[in-house]
């Protein structure tokens, strides 16, 4: 072993004999190592690998662990390579490619390099959390694991902020609405209308029953029926009492201008307050409070009529038609009366509008033959010209309006037909007039020559010298 370490050193010593020290150690960096003898060694005495230069230093040849190079199973070294092999193996190595630092194939820096976005899941264990991050959850954060603080969290209050609609965009959207409920009659559709936009309502709540009572009172008083049953209904849904109470306060202070399009407004008033108060939508108080403090005569005139039906005997049970009764509903001897009456007054005054409007609140469209008949019944009675030349212009003018039908003309004329024989008996002119008035009519258009052809004649007495044995019968054509 010795030996071998001898004649390494004397093959290098030739060539550090005339080098300079720093030389020496520059040509020697990477393969030789010089180094300062040890005062542990000089004291010692111990063997120097290397070969002794003037100035006191050794150069050493440095070991470098080789595929030549390795340690035996039992620790002692194997034979150094030479130097040929040696300079062979540096050569080899130089232009690999791999890294030449200890690696195990891991990304460098943990993936977390220059530029990276740092390791994979590291995302989940940040020590820290952004508090004004919008996907910030303050229940999730746990301050013993690296999360903020209770100190540190902020507390956010959100107030909702919803438009709130003017009074012009209520009524824009509500007066389709409350037409469709008086087509319908389903007040569930308005309440679930109402709600929807309940938000955007806030505080014009009362809008609603105003709108509805406002509109009520240019229709019909089955209209005003469905009106009374729909704020029944949207009690303690969508409008509280508050919302009714203040809705006919509204209505009072606005009767010098409903008056102008409805004059009895202030009575259709007083019915509604007298109607909600029997409801139990507003409470007996509502109509006492304005006692003494009300100076408009309308206003004072709605309260008054709202007194008086509440003070009748079984007031409030009577308030439950205070608008009547739907036509379809009502008596047939009901409707006939009233049909009677009507063509009476208007023979008296001949007021065509007047007539034709007291029809039309009688809501009786299917029943109006029955008013042709009593028209021509009372044609045929009278045995007037006056009579006839007034009834004919009514019925012109109905049919005109498409008020009668020419259906229910021809039923009322069809039912005039039928019984002519038992009118005979109490007006014995009655074929004539019958005659008379069908030509008339047929003349102002009132009906077709179909109705015409189907008008009966009366029969003509036959005499003795026909050959009937001296007897006289009537006969049937």
């Amino acid at each position: 072993m010795m030996e071998v370490e001898t004649n390494v050193a004397e093959r290098f010593e030739g060539q550090y004999e005339d080098l300079p020290d720093e030389l020496a150690l520059r040509s020697t960096k990477g393969t030789d190592v010089i180094e300062e003898e040890d005062e542990e060694e000089e004291e010692t005495g111990g063997a120097t690998n290397g070969v002794k230069l003037p100035n006191g230093r050794i150069v050493r040849k440095a070991k470098r662990q080789t595929k030549a190079n390795s340690v035996c199973e039992d620790g002692a070294n194997m034979l150094a390579p030479s130097p040929g092999l040696v300079k062979l193996n540096l050569k080899a190595t130089k232009n690999l490619r791999r890294s030449r630092t200890t690696s195990r194939g891991l990304p460098k820096k943990g993936g977390a390099g220059k530029g990276g976005w740092g390791k994979l899941g590291d995302e989940i264990e940040l020590p820290w959390v952004d508090p004004n991050d919008p996907n910030y959850d303050s229940d999730g954060t746990d301050p013993v694991d690296g999360g903020v603080k209770p100190s540190a969290k902020k507390t956010i209050k959100l107030n909702s902020l919803v438009p709130e609609l003017s009074e012009e965009d209520i009524r824009k959207t509500m007066n389709p609405v409350l037409k469709e409920y008086f087509d319908n009659g389903d007040p569930d559709e308005v309440i679930a209308s109402v709600e929807e936009m309940l938000l955007n309502i806030g505080s014009r709540r009362w809008m609603v029953p105003a709108m509805a009572i406002e509109l009520s009172l240019d229709h019909k008083p089955s209209h005003r029926e469905m009106t009374s049953v729909l704020l029944s209904e949207m009690y303690l849904k969508v409008i509280s009492q508050r919302d009714i109470g203040k809705a006919l306060d509204f209505l009072l202070r606005q009767l010098s201008d409903l008056i102008l399009d409805t004059p009895d407004a202030p009575i259709l008033i007083g019915n509604f307050i007298a109607r909600c108060i029997a409801d139990d939508c507003i409470p007996p108080k509502f109509l006492h409070s304005y006692k003494g403090n009300v100076e408009e005569p309308e206003a004072k005139k709605a309260l008054c009529r709202a007194d008086t039906l509440l003070g009748m005997k079984h007031g409030l049970v009577r308030l439950d038609n205070v608008w009547g009764v739907g036509g379809g509903i009502r008596p047939v001897k009901y409707l006939k009366k009233k049909i009677v009456q009507l063509l009476k007054e208007y023979l008296c005054s001949c007021d065509i509008v007047e007539a034709s409007r007291c029809l039309l609140d009688l809501e009786v469209p299917h029943f109006h033959h029955e008013l042709v008949y009593e028209a021509i019944l009372m044609v045929i009675e009278s045995m007037h010209e006056k009579t006839d030349e007034a009834m004919c212009k009514l019925l012109q003018s109905l049919f005109r309006s498409f008020v009668i039908t020419i259906d229910q003309m021809r039923a009322g004329f069809q039912r005039i037909y039928d019984t002519i024989a038992d009118i005979c008996i109490d007006v014995p002119q009655a074929y004539l007039v019958l005659e008379r008035w069908v030509w008339r009519s047929r003349q102002a258009g009132i009906i077709n020559d179909d109705i015409v052809k189907k008008m009966p004649c009366r029969g003509r007495k036959r005499f003795v010298s026909e050959g009937d044995g001296g007897l006289i019968k009537e006969s049937s054509w």
